[in-house]
């Protein structure tokens, strides 16, 4: 029988929204205004009210007591669904088989996986010695059986955050000798990782510890170097390149490189060959590659000066590099060829030709064969090329799915491994004979009580507003779904920086399938999914599109039967945030419910501060407001600045007090400012978690505690009942 507490539930939820109701008899805080004006060096102004909500130290008292004040209130106005906020992450936990464990791959003579206990929020980063019998169904089947016999634990990160709020370790090295191993952790979610070490052989961890670097480490062949990247200790840019030897005080590590350009992230790395380590460095709009003998590397090659509108990147096996590159004109990117000892374009000799209706995506290379990531029509692909000069196709199995490269760390090998999912298939990780085009499947992402038969997904075309473009939409549904107009919908979307939405698996998105909603993953321009042009068509000066595909797509799909034009939600985060904050200006009345998760709405007075995270590296995605042309034109758009009286929808926003992608004071300045404003009789929720950063919670279960409080307010918005349906 369910719980009276439920049943309850489910009976308010199919009329009035919960919220609403409890929003309308709770006051919601309120926050002083005090006026501050933000000048641009062209002279421009603007007043901000609550440009005081800033503390980069997170020390103000007047502020955190309005962050908790807002909780409070969240608290109050989600009480009365705390039992579906339950019984959504109660469903969510149970399809995650909590001792899940990695595909193991092989290197260097020993297989590396990643596996989880039972009941426990972290991984444990593991090894197995390779020899007679041993492979990766082997050891996954140890696994599965709890035999760890033969098992040397690299990093147990369970220990590690014992009795902390917040703990995540970004990135680990292993020794080229197999014996030492770097990792970097992170204890407030800022991204200011230490690197400690540890002896593999016995256990022990050294004393050495390098702080406020990036979660991105290499050894040297000596096994005692170690290069990272230190970061400003204001913007938390990677500026530095340093080595350090162990044993050796890190104040005294030795300077490798500086970049002067806040434009360029920079990440260490080694080639395909492990013949050389490698300082990439990458802007939206240029990249530079130096390289350095990895037994002695003492000296740093430029592969390539940069130069602007040049993108490239680079890797080395047996005696050249292949370039992935949009040098030339090939706005789609092309490969091409160069010798070992390359300092110049000159040298670089096309190998796999631009085609205007396929964009290149990145490659792998292998002693007899080469592949490459291919994108065409929203749809991913991988082309195998032969040493014959053929190429073949992977093939797919369903209209819409991701597809990619998964871990190949050696090049000796006739198998290629990949990954394939789509929003029916959980993750599937096969491999392929790409001599005999055997195919093997080694794991697909076990999913307790979920039955694919029951759901299906379809890919759809929804014309722009120009008249000419048509945005592909990915769509899941339960099995049984009419298309009749009365159907509950979110849709999500995020469309910057040519980040693609590929259609993935998701264990969270099944509880909403079962409860008759569709979910609608939109390919807006500002993402890659349709090529280069794609995303040059949704930044600078074409950012608006962006938004319009997103209101565009709502209302193709409303017109067509998916859902009720009064029963969408709309969800994004980051950028995707910004998204959410400027469809809502634009369209409010399209949106029954937002949920907006750290999202970046304070656009211009971001971008006029050189001093916050990833403002100087965006100048080419958004434009420099510093430039009357681009600061009016952001200005257009930026959430913040263009609140108004009118009735907005319900709205979830949620943030992390230490986020360094995107400050916490942007989402809370703007709900303050749309408190002021909003005619609307929906809520207005703000969560902010106080010891997290722009990933929201550690650990893999804590997320979906978040997860599902969002989606008990969004159902509840939507008028849909708590229950969902039997498979």
């Amino acid at each position: 029988m369910k719980p009276i507490s439920l049943l309850l539930a489910a009976t308010v939820l199919m009329s009035t929204p919960i919220t609403s109701a409890i929003a309308a008899s709770a006051t919601p805080p309120d926050v002083a205004k005090k006026p501050h004006i933000v000048r641009a060096p062209h002279g421009a102004e603007r007043n901000d009210e609550y440009y005081w909500l800033r503390d980069d130290k997170r020390e103000n008292e007047e502020m955190l007591a309005y962050l908790k004040a807002e909780n409070a209130y969240t608290d109050t106005v989600m009480a009365p669904l705390k039992p579906v906020e339950d019984t959504l992450y109660d469903e969510i936990v149970a399809r995650i088989k909590q001792d899940d464990s990695s595909v193991p791959y092989r290197e260097r003579g020993w297989w590396y996986y990643s596996r989880f206990v039972a009941g426990k929020d972290y991984p444990v980063h593991a090894r197995r010695k390779d020899g007679p019998g041993v492979d990766a169904l082997s050891i996954q089947k140890a696994n599965e059986a709890g035999d760890f016999a033969g098992e040397q634990v690299l990093l147990d990160v369970n220990a590690l955050g014992e009795g902390k709020d917040y703990y995540s370790v970004g990135d680990f090295d292993v020794s080229q000798d197999n014996r030492l191993l770097a990792y970097a952790d992170d204890t407030n979610g800022r991204r200011q990782y230490t690197v400690r070490f540890k002896n593999l052989e016995t256990g022990e961890v050294l004393p050495d510890q390098i702080a406020n670097v990036e979660a991105n480490l290499i050894w040297a062949d000596d096994n005692r170097t170690l290069f990272y990247v230190e970061k400003d200790p204001e913007t938390l840019l990677g500026k530095r390149v340093k080595k350090h030897v162990l044993g050796t005080p890190a104040g005294d590590d030795a300077l490798v490189y500086e970049e002067e350009d806040d434009s360029f992230y920079m990440g260490v790395g080694r080639s395909r060959d492990d013949k050389y380590i490698v300082i990439g460095l990458s802007s939206t709009v240029s990249n530079e590659y130096r390289y350095a003998p990895a037994a002695d590397p003492q000296s740093f090659a430029v592969l390539a000066a940069r130069e602007r509108d040049v993108e490239y990147d680079a890797d080395h096996l047996g005696d050249r590099w292949v370039i992935r590159t949009n040098a030339d004109g090939a706005t789609n990117f092309k490969l091409v060829t160069a010798p070992s000892d390359t300092t110049s374009r000159q040298d670089w000799k096309d190998w796999v030709a631009h085609r205007d209706d396929v964009f290149v995506e990145g490659f792998e290379l292998f002693d007899g064969f080469s592949v490459v990531a291919e994108r065409a029509n929203a749809l991913e692909s991988l082309r195998v090329l032969k040493a014959d000069g053929g190429s073949e196709y992977v093939k797919a199995d369903e209209p819409a799915y991701s597809m990619g490269l998964s871990a190949n760390p050696e090049t000796d090998t006739d198998w290629l491994r990949y990954t394939y999912t789509s929003q029916t298939t959980p993750a599937t990780t096969y491999e392929i004979n790409t001599r005999t085009g055997e195919r093997r499947q080694l794991k697909q992402q076990p999913v307790p009580g979920y039955d694919r038969s029951q759901y299906v997904t379809e890919r759809v075309w929804a014309p722009a507003r120009d008249g000419k473009t048509k945005i592909p939409v990915t769509l899941v549904y339960r099995k049984g779904f009419q298309r009749d107009g009365t159907a509950p919908m979110l849709q999500y979307a995020y469309g910057s920086y040519g980040a693609s939405m590929d259609p993935n698996f998701s264990v969270t998105n099944v509880s909403l399938l079962d409860r008759g909603v569709v979910y609608a993953l939109a390919h807006i321009r500002g993402g890659q999914e349709m090529g280069r042009k794609w995303y040059d068509d949704g930044k600078l000066y074409n950012k608006i599109n962006t938004f319009t595909d997103f209101i565009d797509v709502t209302d193709y799909l409303v017109k067509e039967g998916y859902a009720a034009k009064d029963r969408v939600a709309a969800m994004g985060g980051s950028a995707g945030g910004l998204l959410m904050g400027a469809v809502s200006n634009m369209a409010p009345e399209k949106y029954r419910v937002i949920l907006t998760l750290v999202p970046f709405v304070d656009v211009v007075t971001t971008m006029l501060d050189p001093t916050i995270p990833l403002t100087t590296n965006e100048y080419d995605e958004w434009g420099n407001p510093e430039e009357k042309g681009y600061y009016d034109y952001i200005l257009k758009y930026s959430p913040y600045d263009n609140l108004e009286a009118k009735a907005y929808p319900a709205m979830f926003v949620g943030t992390g007090l230490w986020d360094s992608q995107v400050q916490y004071w942007e989402p809370a300045k703007y709900v303050a400012r749309l408190r002021d404003l909003n005619t609307g009789t929906g809520p207005v929720v703000f969560r902010t978690n106080m010891e997290a950063g722009h990933g929201g919670k550690s650990g893999r279960f804590r997320q979906y505690r978040e997860r599902a409080e969002m989606f008990a307010f969004m159902l509840d918005q939507l008028g849909v009942a708590d229950t969902p349906a039997a498979n």
